[in-house]
Parts: structure tokens; C-alpha cells; sequence
């Protein structure tokens, strides 16, 4: 019998290979989880490692802002999911700043959420959702897993090397080493972030401001807050500074004290949480019991780029800020969906490789700015001594919530675009760079939003009968491309009820609009062109950085 020498020498295949995934995420939290859930709807095959065993027990951010609700309702079922956890919890929101909960002269920043946001119903069809942290990665948990996502909790990254043809992470799972190659990455490991520091990504900001220990409790509050209400008090007073949220819906209340000069975590035993608790209720024979606690660092952090080859920062490891004001969830679960639609379209051949350039450029300015302002309340909500040099606070929270403006390659700005990052989302103008306005449609009787057009590709809109060539150039072009694009003629199937389409984006009936999956307007020709297919092909090409 002969031997067959190089199969004994050869190793095993099943060795030699490694995982392959287009998109690999680090970290499992509000942008991690967005972006794998996201990404998988969208059929790209992804894996997310978290080091954590499990998401978050703690409420943590609480709401979701109205243009994280928007950019995550494409996904089936996710608003709906969010939508019944806060109906579980209750009707709106109080805000003040307060010595304790039981404070007879509070200094309310927001006594009437409904009043305070009623504009909303003429912006956006996005559910209001005030879901804590816990409940709302639970979700997005459940999501991605339903849409095919990889999630491995308890896995780490151990080391990432990048190459001209993509990325080698070595994670590691009950102490073994397994190697995954991934064409991008999304680093979403939070505000210490080792693959930032690892990456050599530069910092800017206050830094760290202080740290916070969160205590989880359980008391009878009946008498002292109102029923389906969420209550959120800055608490000042002589002991402490800090927060107190109850009606957090995960069956439990929360108080957040601020650190004082050299105390650490061993200083928080479950007496003196006892006792902070009763202050910051201000019943003094309260009957607490504790649940959880956890230290956590407030921090204004900006990352100086959000990109670094094939590895993209997202949520607190771009840019970490003071939760006052509420906006951090909304923004990393923003970061995370607009990266699954900008690496969708360049993993699919859509878009090319430099298309992705376009994040850093959109996505950075506004994280700088949102980080601002809730930086600038800090200081006027929780102001320990020795605060200076803080920015001012927002004129108008809203324009940066609802109304933030892009500018980058993939926006084709209008002649004397002023260039501003905002404007007032209640006066929208549907030029580039801002967010496709709202109104209502009429299809075959049922009434839905221009909203509910965007999310899976792009969308040329216009409308009939002067619109006709418009659609037939989309058809040209998206064949001749290969792009998942959606043509709307509109007073067509769907029907302009009030006739809003020229005062919300700015068009005649001969001209068009072309919006992006993230419901950006990226171009818009205000009226006929005598080529449209060659117009609307250029347009692309350059938006798509093919």
C-alpha cells in the first residue's frame, strides 16, 4: 500500500478557514443593535460581538426621538414593538429641576410633553415613544436575531488588522480564539472604545465631566407622582446632585448622584443608597428596597473622524455626551441605521467604495452639535462648582432633533445653499440635504405619508401629468445602473390629499425630487428637464460615487 504523503501533511481545510461576513459589529448597544437589525433587514449578512452577556437591565437613555422612530420603521415591526412599551408605560413626561421629588416649587423645563411637541403631528407620522434603554434594546434584540443577524453576547474583540481588500478580527468566546473577516466594521464599543484608541482616532471635547452611580430601586410612590406619567427631576440640593426618574417601565424607579470629590463605588453601599434615595424623594422613612447599581462616566467625547479605512465609529465611541436633554440614545441609534443603509448600497454594488466617505461628512457635525447642547445643560440642570467655558443652550432643541441638514458628496446642493446644518423642521423646504418633508397621501382610500415611501431604496417622486417623463427616466436609469430605486408619480395611485406637494418640497408639477433610503432629499430639479434620464443618471452617478 502506498502513502499518500502530502495528505498527511496537508492541514485540515476546515482549519485554515476562517468566518467570512461583509459587515462585522462591535458592540451591542443602541447603535450596534440599530445597525445589525437595520443591515439585516436589508438582507447583508452581519455579526455583532458584544463582551456583555446580555443587553442592558438598567433604563439607561430614556425615549426615542421622533427621527430615530422614522429611521427604524422601515424594519416590520420594530415602531410597533416601541410603540406598545410606552403604552404600557404611560401618557407623557414631566421635566423639572427640583430639591427632591416632593419639591412644592419645582423649576419645570417641560410640564406638558403633549403640548410641547404638538407641532410633531404636522412634521412626522413617527410614533412618540418613550421606552427606556433596557426595553428598547430588548427589541432591537429580538429584531435583528428575526431579521438573521449574527449576535454573540459574551464575545470580545481581541485584536483587528486592516488590509487594501478588507478587515481580520480575532474575538474571543468562553476563552476561544476565532478569526472573522469582514469587508467594513462598525465600531459601536462606547465611550472608552478600544478600537478607537486602537485606531488612533483622536479626541476632542471636556473629556470626562464626572462620574454617576445609578440606583435601581423599588418603592411605593403612589402619592407622589402621577399615574402613567414618567417623571424626570434634576435634583439639587445640599447633599447631592443628580436625577430621579420614575415611571421608567421595567417595574422599577432610578436615581442617578453625581460623585463627590474622592468617592468611588465602594462608597455607594446598599445603606447609603438607601439614604440617597430618600432624599432625592424626600421622604425620610421610605420604605426602599435596592435593586441594582452601576457607576457610569458622564463625558463630552468627539471623536475628530468617524472613519478610519474600513472601520467606522458609531454612538458614544463618536461622540459621548451629558445625558441631559435625552438625545444620546436617539443619536446612536441614528448612526446605527444610517451606517446599514450606506454600507447596504456599497456592499451590493450600488454605491462605490468612496460613497462611504459621505458618513463622516454628514453624520459628524451633528453629533458635535447635539454633544453641545446637551453639554450646555448640563450645566444649567446639574451644575456642580467650577463649570466654564460650556456652550449656550439651543435656541430651538428642535432644529437639531428634527431638522439637521447634510452636506457631502452625496448631496447635490442647489445654487446659494446657505449651508447652514439646521433649519426649523416646521417650516421643512425640501431642498438638499434636508429631511423629505411630510404630508399625507391618499392610497386606494387609505391615508399614509411620503414618510412611509422611504426606507428600503431610493425614490424619485413627482407628479402627474407633467411628471410623466420623470418616471420613465427613473426606469431607464435604474436599469441601466442596477439600483433599487422607486418611482412615485404622484395624483397617480397615490393621490396629494391637500395638495402640499409644491409648498413642502419646492417643485412644479413638471419638476422632481430624489430621495435617499435615509429620507434625505439629495437632489431636486425644480422643474422639467428637456433630458431627464441623462440628468437623473449624472445625478446618481455622482451621488453614489460611481
Amino acid at each position: 500500500m502506498s502513502l499518500d504523503i502530502d495528505a498527511i501533511l496537508r492541514v485540515p481545510e476546515v482549519d485554515m478557514e476562517h468566518e467570512r461576513v461583509p459587515v462585522l459589529i462591535v458592540g451591542g448597544g443602541y447603535a450596534g443593535l440599530s445597525a445589525a437589525a437595520l443591515l439585516a433587514w436589508r438582507e447583508v449578512p452581519v455579526l455583532l460581538v458584544e463582551k456583555h452577556a446580555s443587553t442592558s437591565i438598567q433604563p439607561k437613555a430614556f425615549g426615542v426621538g421622533p427621527r430615530a422612530v422614522e429611521m427604524l420603521r422601515p424594519a416590520q415591526g420594530i415602531e410597533q414593538a416601541l410603540s406598545k412599551i410606552w403604552q404600557g408605560i404611560g401618557d407623557g413626561m414631566r421635566i423639572a429641576i427640583a430639591s427632591s421629588l416632593t419639591d412644592p416649587n419645582p423649576h419645570m423645563i417641560m410640564e406638558d410633553e403633549s403640548e410641547a411637541f404638538a407641532f410633531l403631528a404636522d412634521a412626522t407620522p413617527a410614533a412618540q415613544i418613550g421606552a427606556p434603554q433596557a426595553e428598547v434594546e430588548r427589541v432591537l434584540r429580538a429584531k435583528a436575531e428575526e431579521f438573521g443577524a449574527d449576535l454573540r453576547f459574551s464575545t470580545e474583540l481581541v485584536s483587528l488588522e486592516q488590509d487594501a481588500d478588507g478587515v481580520t478580527a480575532v474575538i474571543r468566546s468562553d476563552g476561544v480564539d476565532s478569526t472573522v473577516r469582514a469587508d467594513y466594521v462598525v465600531a459601536a464599543d462606547g465611550y472608552k472604545s478600544p478600537l478607537r484608541n486602537r485606531l488612533g482616532i483622536p479626541t476632542s471635547g471636556k473629556g470626562e465631566l464626572g462620574q454617576m452611580c445609578s440606583i435601581m430601586f423599588d418603592a411605593d410612590l403612589t402619592d407622589l407622582v402621577r399615574e402613567r406619567e414618567v417623571t424626570l427631576w434634576y435634583v439639587q440640593n445640599e447633599v447631592f446632585t443628580g436625577v430621579i426618574v420614575t415611571g421608567t417601565g421595567v417595574g422599577a424607579h432610578v436615581v442617578g448622584v453625581n460623585y463627590s470629590p474622592g468617592q468611588s463605588a465602594d462608597d455607594f453601599t446598599t445603606e447609603r443608597c438607601v439614604e440617597l434615595v430618600r432624599l432625592a424623594v424626600g421622604v425620610p422613612d421610605l420604605d426602599v428596597r435596592i435593586l441594582d447599581t452601576t457607576t457610569f462616566a458622564m463625558a463630552h467625547v468627539l471623536a475628530d473622524r468617524y472613519r478610519e479605512g474600513r472601520v467606522f465609529l458609531a454612538g458614544d465611541a463618536a461622540h459621548t455626551m451629558p445625558p441631559t436633554g435625552g438625545q444620546g440614545g436617539s443619536t446612536a441609534l441614528q448612526d446605527g441605521c444610517d451606517l446599514a443603509w450606506r454600507l447596504w448600497l456599497v456592499t451590493t454594488g450600488q454605491a462605490g467604495p468612496d460613497f462611504l466617505d459621505s458618513y463622516d461628512a454628514e453624520r459628524r457635525p451633528i453629533g458635535a452639535l447635539t454633544a453641545d447642547g446637551q453639554l450646555a445643560n448640563l450645566g444649567e440642570r446639574m451644575p456642580p462648582a467650577m463649570r466654564t467655558d460650556y456652550p449656550e443652550p439651543l435656541k430651538d432643541p428642535m432644529e437639531v432633533i428634527l431638522g439637521y441638514r447634510y452636506h457631502s458628496s452625496a448631496i447635490l446642493a442647489e445654487p446659494g445653499d446657505d449651508g447652514a446644518i439646521t433649519e426649523d423642521p416646521r417650516v421643512p423646504t425640501g431642498r438638499p440635504g434636508s429631511r423629505a418633508p411630510h404630508f399625507v397621501l391618499d392610497w386606494d382610500g387609505q391615508h399614509i405619508s411620503t414618510i412611509d415611501l422611504f426606507g428600503s431604496g431610493f425614490v424619485l417622486m413627482a407628479k402627474q401629468p407633467a411628471g410623466q417623463p420623470w418616471m420613465e427616466a427613473g426606469r431607464v436609469v435604474r436599469d441601466r445602473l442596477g439600483i433599487q430605486l422607486t418611482r412615485v408619480l404622484l395624483d397617480d395611485e397615490l393621490k396629494d390629499v391637500d395638495g402640499r406637494w409644491h409648498d413642502r418640497y419646492g417643485v412644479s408639477g413638471g419638476g422632481a425630487v430624489l430621495v435617499r433610503p435615509d429620507g434625505y432629499v439629495a437632489w431636486r430639479s425644480s422643474g422639467p428637464d428637456p433630458d431627464p434620464a441623462s440628468s437623473l443618471e449624472r445625478v446618481l452617478r455622482q451621488i453614489l460615487s460611481r
